[in-house]
């Protein structure tokens, strides 16, 4: 299949379940596994001392193994047609335009821009979208010095509009989508770090342990580790505690690596295996993301350990008894590896848990998107048109998809009362889920148009 389709499905994926599960009716209607774990309905309070995970825990380290994935695609190319300071500024340039939209978009929100919003404050929001429209689309079919006009509008209106609007609260530079800044941040040493490694992938693994052996030493006062912990010349746009989830990046990275090689092998290099190889696969790669969510969830430690054991077993013995590819084994190894380990450090730091992060959650997820990578590779081999199809046009344009809702959909609502109704939808469990896939299928739609007719967001 295109090189691109499960990657791209892989972010789909992830950020429609993102979509979906901040959209679904909170409060007491839906069970506990319908939100992140240590944040429980009927109050969704939050507890860190509450372990497991659930499907909303996999949407963000999904994501991140997916921007990770995607490094060795995109600069590689970048790196053999340019000088190598121009791929730099590239990397920057991104870093800092994701800080700037993770700004913007938060004070383009109606709650942000007025303690009580009105009409006005949401057609300001739907207004935003438009800007932000300018500000990151491509358009490869205009007149170059027209789009840059248009750009640089777009941007000078935005920073107006920051500078001048009356927030409730006034403007903060501190207020920003957590979320996006993490992104940045990974955009940022990510992309650094598979530069300087791209050609030796053990040196790029290396690099996780000194950034473990920081964070574990961080609260001995005095020490260098707390020193590089505690350092950042602006707090809103770099933390180190952001950088926990290169734990999930590089290794994103290393799947980048194996994509990347095997694009430039021929076909004549690989046989093509039948369809029910790749069902098999799916199943099992599905399988294992399923398990391991429900056991962990439920905290079923042994049964989830011996079954994992077992599924990873009939994984290899059947790639090795087709001939699988090596891009197929190669997932397949490093998912294993990544997923066992995770599940050996559930007993540390008081179990498998997103917030606070721990060791089990980044290898636990970080395997699983291995496998869940595998799993859309395998469908999409089986049927170019279908559901991986679909989720990779939304994958294509995510910035799109994580902006719709907020800053299009949700004031369209508020602004013609519609949101009243919709929200009532919810005062049941099927209301409750189903007032999440209305709202996720609107924000695909709007995803998946913008795509059909090209309209990228690109930093």
């Amino acid at each position: 299949m295109n090189r691109n389709n499960s990657l791209d499905a892989l972010r789909g994926f992830a950020i429609l379940a993102m979509v979906l599960s901040g959209s679904i009716a909170f409060g007491p209607v839906l069970p506990a596994w319908m939100f992140h774990a240590q944040v429980p309905p009927p109050y969704h309070v939050y507890d860190p001392l509450l372990p497991g995970i659930t499907w909303v825990d996999l949407v963000f380290p999904f994501f991140l193994f997916s921007m990770g994935a995607a490094f060795p695609l995109a600069l590689h190319k970048k790196l053999q047609q340019e000088p190598i300071h121009k791929t730099l500024l590239y990397i920057g340039q991104r870093y800092v335009l994701l800080v700037f939209f993770a700004i913007f978009t938060m004070h383009a929100r109606a709650w942000v821009m007025s303690g009580q919003p009105t009409t006005v404050d949401h057609l300001i929001s739907i207004g935003c979208f438009v800007l932000l429209f300018f500000m990151f689309v491509k358009f490869d079919k205009m007149n170059p010095q027209l789009a840059l006009t248009l750009k640089l509008l777009a941007f000078a209106l935005g920073v107006f509009f920051l500078w001048q609007y009356p927030f409730a609260k006034g403007f903060s530079i501190t207020r920003s989508d957590v979320i996006i800044i993490v992104l940045a941040n990974m955009a940022l040493f990510g992309a650094l770090i598979w530069m300087l490694t791209q050609k030796n992938p053990w040196l790029r693994i290396g690099i996780l342990p000194f950034v473990m052996a920081i964070f574990l030493a961080s609260k001995e006062k005095g020490s260098i580790n707390q020193a590089i912990f505690d350092f950042t010349p602006a707090a809103w746009a770099y933390k180190f505690y952001y950088l926990k989830y290169l734990f999930i990046i590089i290794p994103g990275t290393i799947a980048g690596d194996w994509m990347l090689q095997r694009m430039k092998s021929t076909p004549a290099e690989e046989t093509q295996p039948s369809k029910g190889f790749y069902a098999t696969v799916a199943l099992l790669g599905i399988g294992l993301n399923v398990l391991n969510t429900v056991c962990l969830f439920g905290r079923f430690l042994v049964f989830n350990l011996i079954a994992t054991i077992v599924l990873l077993a009939i994984l290899h013995w059947f790639l090795k008894k087709s001939n699988a590819a090596a891009y197929y084994k190669n997932l397949v190894a490093a998912g294993t590896y990544l997923l066992l380990l995770g599940l050996f450090f559930d007993a540390f730091e008081g179990g498998i848990k997103k917030d606070p992060s721990t060791y089990s959650y980044y290898f636990v997820t970080g395997g699983l998107a291995f496998f869940a990578l595998l799993a859309f590779d395998a469908i999409g081999a089986i049927s170019t048109k279908g559901f991986v199809h679909y989720l990779a046009l939304n994958g294509k344009n995510p910035m799109v998809a994580y902006t719709a809702g907020n800053l299009v959909l949700i004031p369209l609502m508020k602004a013609t009362d519609i949101f009243t109704y919709f929200t009532a939808i919810g005062s049941n469990a099927v209301g409750g889920f189903l007032q999440g896939v209305l709202f996720t299928g609107v924000v695909s739609a709007i995803t998946v148009f913008f795509v059909l007719k090209k309209w990228y967001w690109k930093t």
